[in-house]
């Protein structure tokens, strides 16, 4: 593909965001006009001194909406470009994160810190405890993704179908320990692991947007610098060892970078399907596949999509607001059939 043409589609896609932000954090209970929001950003560096807003409005976008379309914006970049990344790896379009375990892994371990750790957590403080949780989540997608990936593994190779198959197995075994969490919480203890099983965005502020973007601010610089091993992956593992690539080291590489990501965005807003799954696809069957377009732009398709699903959220049953995971599940779920039928007709089994 002519580089040309990969500015033009990078360029669309961050317009794309741009817009999609900008509607977010103008509409809500307390409406922003968009020469309002221009004036907030003038009038904040000194460009403007006539202020065309309200002190209401102002409070509202930089406490509530402003980091939660931030939030927003980075939890579905990282969990879009970790699924590109893991279907990258395994050359596999099903092999997203939530598949072989990660998601499941992550809300296993932030479970337990809030079960067993609770009172540690408030003792801790706001800060220290997402970076707590942050870190518990990270540890349990990194010990299920490990886990899957080894008892994956037949005579140095992790098969694709056996890494599928034992991450239904895991993600099985994780929601029954999950569910066994469940019974033994008290009634505070339920309604935060009701949080994780739907997920949310309503618990977004400054504290939770710092806390998260160390975690993932790694695999979004990470990740698009191996789209040229992911091409060569596709060919298989032995043809990119003898490309000079070293196969091992990158495997391990995604697989710490991906459960980064995934196990931070699961500590602060729970689980969040199919925008791992359907945004790379989404980008393959319109682009190709190749990784050093895929990779980086789910990340911007991502981030857009996720934040289009928490306005949605918020608004649409106003002023009650829908758990972002139903969301994100409600339109995922036709969009990823409809690709699977595509496929079907042009490649029918």
């Amino acid at each position: 593909m002519p580089a040309n043409r990969y500015k033009y589609i990078f360029m669309s896609l961050l317009a794309l965001l741009v817009v999609v932000m900008a509607t977010s954090v103008c509409l809500g209970a307390v409406h922003i006009s968009l020469p309002q929001l221009w004036s907030m950003f003038t009038y904040q560096i000194g460009i403007s001194k006539q202020a065309l807003f309200t002190e209401q409005q102002w409070l509202v976008f930089i406490n509530l909406r402003l980091p939660r379309v931030i939030l927003g914006a980075i939890i579905g970049a990282a969990l879009a470009i970790s699924g590109s990344a893991i279907q990258g790896l395994f050359r596999n379009p099903l092999a997203e994160p939530g598949l072989i375990g990660i998601s499941s892994g992550a809300t296993l371990f932030a479970a337990l810190t809030i079960v067993f750790g609770g009172k540690l957590l408030d003792r801790m403080g706001s800060n220290y405890g997402y970076y707590v949780l942050s870190a518990a989540a990270f540890t349990g997608a990194l010990l299920t993704a490990l886990s899957v990936y080894r008892l994956a593994m037949h005579r140095g190779t992790a098969k694709v179908t056996a890494l599928l198959l034992t991450g239904i197995a895991i993600n099985a075994l994780a929601f029954a320990f999950t569910g066994l969490l469940t019974y033994l919480s008290t009634d505070e203890q339920l309604r935060n692991l009701t949080f994780w099983s739907l997920g949310s965005l309503g618990g977004a502020n400054w504290v939770s947007v710092t806390c998260v973007l160390p975690f993932v601010i790694i695999p979004l610089v990470g990740l698009p610098l191996m789209g040229k091993a992911f091409n060569a992956l596709s060919l298989g593992e032995v043809q990119a060892g003898h490309m000079g690539f070293q196969v091992g080291r990158i495997k391990y590489a995604v697989i710490i970078m991906a459960t980064m990501a995934v196990g931070a965005s699961v500590a602060v807003a729970g689980i969040i399907s199919f925008v791992g799954l359907v945004i790379p696809h989404m980008l393959r069957l319109a682009f190709g596949a190749d990784n050093r377009l895929i990779v980086p732009a789910s990340a911007l398709l991502g981030a857009a999509v996720l934040t289009l699903a928490d306005l949605v959220s918020r608004t649409v049953v106003s002023p009650a607001e829908l758990p972002i995971g139903i969301v994100t599940a409600l339109a995922g779920t036709p969009v990823f059939i409809y690709m699977i039928n595509s496929q079907l007709k042009k490649q029918p089994i």
